[in-house]
């Protein structure tokens, strides 16, 4: 995106001299900044899947129209990659004309929706001041959480530091929800299922925990449904609402031929098929296929044990899909046709530990995909395959 020039500490203080009134003064009760909320409906792309937030700041005399971005990260900083998936990864405020903002989110044909807020002056200028403190070097730059520190969750906070007390938020969000059923939302309306299952991979328990209304606040279209029923001194927070560009996004149909758990129950047919036949081709490809499948959700496992204890992405602890992704089945994939007892031992416990699973699979704290029942019936049955006594395979 393109940039504005930011103000130094020189053009904080001369902005401060030039907007903050002395009490009394007529500029006092006829401020001539405006304040609002930008809201972006959802993309197609996985990252743009939940929309954006962004705060829009006009002056009347001078004429600036600046939008104000918390979502923005430098894709050429050394090491981009590794800091992503270790939660390290630094996102920064920035700011861009309106205008240019507006034309971005055109091209990609994704709506804007503005809230104006119904601020005093002082409330103002004091949203000015802290974004432009926020906009220092030493001040703009923070590590990004997308749960709990995001570019709609900045403004959440920003209005609460500012206004304090006195704004009163309502409960928008009904029922007990997680934070994985907003998630699923999304997903969901935009037929993302193999999305939706990486996901549910890798977040853990703590995403099923139940939000509270501040929280909520994480998604985009949430914080503008909060925005529209709070009050600020008994006051609405929102005096007017504009759409700034409406686009219509195509209706998703539901691709069932697609869809992981379809595909994923094919596999499990063919599995149970080849398995009983007495054909060569079919016991050599059973072979390389429960190695490729215990190779697969051992490196699994490893790496969920590694976003557990690696990285900083607090949701990705506490993984119950540990219970079926064991890291050991890396090891024992070179032994899943081994007729030594110490590996028949092995599939043993993994097999009927499965099948306990599989029973509780609904009640577990942690919500796991439907899409990996067929899987995990193919680690079961296959398990149980290798310790019969019958298993030529």
């Amino acid at each position: 995106m393109r940039m504005l020039k930011k103000f130094g500490v020189a053009g904080i203080f001369m902005l401060l001299c030039y907007l903050v009134p002395l009490p009394g003064s007529a500029q006092y009760n006829n401020c001539h900044l405006r304040i609002s909320i930008l809201t972006c409906t959802p993309g197609s792309e996985l990252y743009s899947t939940f929309g954006h937030s962004a705060i829009r700041v006009t002056d009347s005399v001078s004429q600036m129209d600046v939008v104000y971005n918390y979502g923005t990260f430098n894709f050429d900083e050394p090491d981009f990659y590794l800091k992503f998936v270790r939660g390290k990864l630094l996102y920064y405020l920035s700011t861009e004309d309106f205008e240019s903002f507006k034309e971005d989110f055109e091209t990609d044909q994704r709506g804007i929706t503005e809230q104006v807020l119904n601020l005093t002056c002082p409330e103002k200028y004091n949203i000015l001041m802290f974004l432009q403190t926020n906009l220092m070097a030493q001040n703009r730059f923070y590590k990004y959480d997308f749960l709990f520190d995001n570019c709609t969750t900045r403004l959440r906070d920003l209005l609460a530091k500012v206004s304090g007390e006195s704004l009163k938020f309502k409960k928008v969000v009904k029922g007990k929800r997680t934070f994985r059923d907003l998630i699923y939302e999304y997903l969901d309306h935009n037929d993302k299922q193999w999305d939706k299952l990486g996901i549910d991979l890798l977040l853990g328990s703590p995403t099923d925990a139940v939000m509270n209304t501040s929280q909520a606040m994480f998604i985009p279209d949430y914080l503008m449904k909060s925005l529209d029923s709070a009050t600020l001194d008994g006051k609405p927070l929102v005096r007017e609402t504009h759409s700034l560009y409406y686009f219509k996004p195509p209706v998703v149909t539901k691709d069932y031929l697609t869809d992981p758990i379809f595909i994923f129950s094919l596999l499990l047919a063919l599995a149970v098929f080849l398995s009983y036949s007495k054909k060569g081709v079919a016991r050599k490809f059973m072979v390389g296929f429960d190695r490729l499948l215990f190779f697969l959700t051992g490196l699994l496992g490893i790496l969920l044990l590694f976003m557990w204890f690696g990285t900083d992405h607090a949701m990705c602890r506490d993984n119950f899909n540990l219970l079926w992704a064991w890291p050991t089945n890396i090891w024992a994939a070179f032994y899943a046709h081994s007729s030594k007892k110490p590996h028949k031992g092995y599939f043993r416990v993994y097999g009927y530990f499965g099948i306990l699973l599989l029973l509780a699979w609904f009640f577990l704290p942690q919500h796991f995909n439907t899409a990996l029942i067929p899987i995990e019936a193919i680690l079961i049955f296959r398990s149980l395959v290798f310790i019969s006594p019958k298993n030529t395979l």
